[in-house]
């Protein structure tokens, strides 16, 4: 229910006044002042101190409560507080905000304030004022040094109460090393942070050389240099802004491929400025789920306070990490921009300014603040050495002193005949009469005649300072040293000259193509694949105790299978393999991926060959210890990491697998008292994973397979078999040994399950086989140095005297102590 007023009548006094105005005119007026007060009293900096209005008085204050590095910290909000009691007339947010800036790492290139706490992080915000505790922080000494010794003007605060620095003396070229951000009204500031010794290099070289260009400055000062590091791309937008106050630069993350596991990753330790890793993270899922960004598996972020950021970008098999990268720096902000925009207030007025013009700003505020510090300690000094002088007088003659006093009716008499017996001033004769009584002594007076030299020389030096410019603007230079040497922290961003030319789909695409090629294992288990699908050459290029025992056709998005001699197939991607050159016709795997980064094998077990893992064909041939055979069926060849391929009894390994191409190759088994066996693969029947093989060769006992593998002799070349033997109680690589060569075709084929034929007769000291291969590639050994051997030309079984076609291992430069034959097991 409305409640019912009654109306007042006005007083018969009463008299209206209504002044009009013009809404125009008051607008005008309203904003001019709005504008005034953001510009001079918020968001610009002075370009001599490179401070804000309330940066300032943050560190007046703190300095004013005696808050320095060797004190222990204060609640923030105890200076706030005291910021916004005597100076600023604004919110606490305001001042807490700016404060929690000074403080931070990487905002800051050169913090001023020490922070305790959590003041926050580039994505997140810091604690309450009432949480965190401050103090000043080394440099902020540096820039408060000197304030009370008449160096810079001082003026009332907000209420006239108390008084406030205009500027702060500023040893340190605060706005260049730290730079600023600020919007005003119709004008805005953007600084970029940079080095304080490459600054001080600049401003001592501008100190002897007044007439120096920006590029010779640009000498000291090549560009910015950020809290955060990074990279900054292309330096032509950072002369334009030195020049004319106004320019643009490209920031760039610092990351770098690694791998990870089995597969390879981006890792990011360096954001561009300004970036923290959530907005990267939350633009890389955007990208992703609208799949504007192939290629990513997973984003973690595993920054810490030991290791410092490290953002890890997780990438698919079958894309190029490089592409991606640079896919990363084109949508994310992995790469931004920072736009220069020098404003600053200079003789109370904003201006742009470049990179000389701010340099020599600040270099003319320290001269002056050289110069009023030098008048007022020679002030001080020479105040302070007319004092010692009277009090000198007065020792000289203490008695008569003395007796002056004690005769004279009351202390303006005695000052009054003191000042006319010994012609001294009044405030000479006032230090003597407040003289304490220890002061009497002949030490005391050996102290003033010190005291008095001290003060005489310290005099004449502030008058040579304040009467000779070039002396005064040596101490500007000395001090700028001393404090480059003090604060000077190394340079922490890359400047990269050219801006670069991104990776495109056509030079390198994001995505690798499923182009067909081999798969490589070497003797010492090294990985790698070929560019190429060509079927590499048989050069003498080999990496030391190292030669290439299986080489598989697959595709460079396909997988293969890794052979053991525990009979397991473990898979593995083509796609982690490196890459060898297209132009390495004999391939070398030096510098290839080691076995064991992609795989665990157990104790005494070693990888044989690789597979192609073909579910369709004739399948995968193994040969063991004891001398069984097994044709793998292709289809148990499923989609697993790992699997048995067959049932091995106890005390027996696989000795040798091989992909079959078409089924009708010959199986072949030497032993170890040199006995070969070969027969049709077509006579072994495919098994399950389960199935533990036939019997392929008769072992005689204490013997075994030295070797197994499949021939095609209906690939053209003729095959040979090579076998080398020595003693089985010799060290290895000692024992005499000798080495056959002889045509495959010479060996009669038997059926699977016999003992099979002789294929090298044994010499004195000989009794067993250490060796032994058989094939239709060139025949090719290594030696105990690595390097290949030319094996002797192929004989007969037997020579006409009936006795084996052999010839000493020393002949063939060297005992074989590797692999015989290379790239044997090609298959198409």
């Amino acid at each position: 229910m409305a409640r019912r007023t009654t109306k007042q009548d006005l007083p018969d006094d009463f008299e209206e006044h209504i002044v009009d105005t013009d809404v125009g005119e008051e607008m005008r007026s309203s904003f001019l002042e709005y504008a005034y007060s953001v510009i001079y009293s918020r968001a610009l900096p002075d370009a001599r101190d490179g401070l804000k209005p309330v940066q300032r008085r943050i560190l007046y204050t703190m300095a004013d409560m005696g808050l320095r590095p060797d004190r222990g910290h204060v609640k923030s909000a105890r200076v706030v507080g005291e910021v916004m009691g005597r100076l600023h007339p604004h919110g606490d947010g305001a001042i807490y905000d700016a404060l929690v800036r000074m403080a931070q790492p990487w905002s800051m290139r050169l913090p001023t304030i020490d922070g305790h706490g959590n003041f926050g992080s580039p994505d997140d915000s810091p604690a309450a004022m009432r949480y965190t505790e401050c103090r000043m922080a080394p440099p902020a000494v540096a820039m408060t040094d000197g304030i009370l010794e008449d160096t810079v003007d001082f003026r009332p605060n907000y209420d006239s109460r108390e008084t406030e620095p205009s500027v702060l003396p500023a040893a340190i070229p605060h706005l260049i090393v730290n730079g600023t951000t600020g919007i005003a009204v119709g004008m805005a500031t953007n600084i970029a942070p940079h080095n304080l010794v490459e600054v001080v290099q600049a401003l001592r070289h501008l100190i002897k050389h007044p007439d120096s260009s920006v590029e010779t400055l640009m000498r000291f000062i090549p560009g910015p240099d950020l809290p955060t590091g990074g990279k900054i791309v292309g330096l032509d937008g950072v002369k334009e802004a030195y020049e004319t106050g106004r320019g643009s630069f490209r920031m760039r993350a610092s990351a770098r491929v690694e791998n990870l596991g089995r597969r390879k990753g981006i890792v990011v330790t360096e954001l561009p400025y300004g970036i923290g890793t959530e907005k990267v993270v939350e633009r890389i899922k955007v990208l992703v789920q609208s799949k504007k960004l192939l290629g990513i598996s997973d984003v973690k972020d595993l920054s810490d306070r030991a290791k410092g950021l490290r953002l890890v970008i997780e990438v698919k098999n079958g894309f190029h990490p490089e592409a991606l990268l640079e896919q990363l720096y084109k949508q994310t902000p992995l790469e931004d921009s920072f736009g220069i925009n020098t404003v600053a207030l200079v003789d109370g007025q904003p201006r742009t300014l470049g990179l000389r013009e701010l340099l020599q700003v600040f270099l003319d505020h320290r001269f002056e603040v050289v110069r009023r510090r030098s008048e007022f300690r020679r002030g001080k000094a020479a105040e302070r050495l007319h004092r010692v002088q009277g009090l000198l007088i007065a020792i000289l003659d203490i008695d008569e002193v003395i007796q002056l006093i004690r005769s004279s009716d009351n202390a303006a008499e005695a000052k009054e005949r003191l000042m006319q017996v010994f012609d001294l001033s009044e405030v000479q004769t006032d230090y003597i009469l407040e003289m304490p009584l220890r002061r009497l002594t002949k030490f005391s007076r050996i102290e003033l005649e010190k005291e008095q030299s001290e003060l005489e020389r310290e005099i004449e030096e502030l008058d040579a300072i304040i009467g000779d410019e070039q002396l005064r603007w040596r101490v500007v230079s000395d001090e700028l040293a001393e404090v480059a040497k003090t604060y000077g922290t190394p340079r922490r961003t890359v400047l990269l000259e050219s801006a670069g030319t991104a990776v495109t789909t056509t030079a390198t695409p994001l995505e690798v193509t499923d182009d067909p090629c081999f798969a490589f294992l070497s003797s010492s288990g090294l990985l790698a694949r070929s560019s190429t699908d060509e079927v590499p050459g048989r050069g003498d290029s080999r990496a030391n105790h190292d030669v290439i025992v299986s080489a598989v056709r697959t595709t460079a998005r396909g997988e293969v299978g890794v052979v053991t001699s525990r009979g397991r197939v473990l898979k593995i991607g083509v796609l982690d393999l490196p890459t060898l050159p297209a132009s390495a016709n004999d391939p070398n795997l030096q510098g290839g991926l080691p076995l064991s980064e992609v795989l665990s094998l157990d104790p005494r077990e070693r990888a044989l060959a690789l597979t192609g893992l073909r579910t369709d064909g004739p399948g995968l041939a193994l040969g063991t210890r004891q001398g069984v055979v097994k044709r793998v069926n292709p289809e148990v060849l499923s989609n697993r990491d790992e699997w048995d391929v067959i049932g091995l009894k106890d005390d027996d390994e696989v000795v040798g697998a091989t992909d079959l191409a078409t089924g009708s190759e010959t199986l072949c088994f030497i032993t170890s008292d040199a006995q070969l066996l070969h027969f049709g693969a077509d006579g072994v029947r495919p098994q399950g994973r389960a199935g533990g093989g036939m019997a392929g060769v008769r072992v005689a006992a204490g013997e075994r397979v030295v070797w197994f593998g499949a021939i095609d002799l209906a690939a053209g070349d003729g095959a040979v078999v090579v076998t080398a033997s020595g003693s089985s109680t010799a060290l290895p690589g000692t024992e005499p040994g000798a080495l056959k060569v002889t045509p495959f075709a010479e060996y009669p084929g038997k059926g699977r399950a016999t003992g099979g034929v002789r294929c090298h007769r044994f010499l004195k000291g000989e009794d067993t086989l250490v060796l032994a291969w058989a094939g239709t590639a060139p025949a090719r050994a290594a030696a105990a140095s690595g390097a290949p051997v030319d094996l002797p030309e192929a004989t007969g079984r037997r020579d006409g005297s009936g006795t084996p076609g052999t010839q000493p291992i020393a002949a063939c430069a060297g005992p074989v102590a590797s692999a015989l034959a290379v790239l044997s097991g090609v298959r198409g």
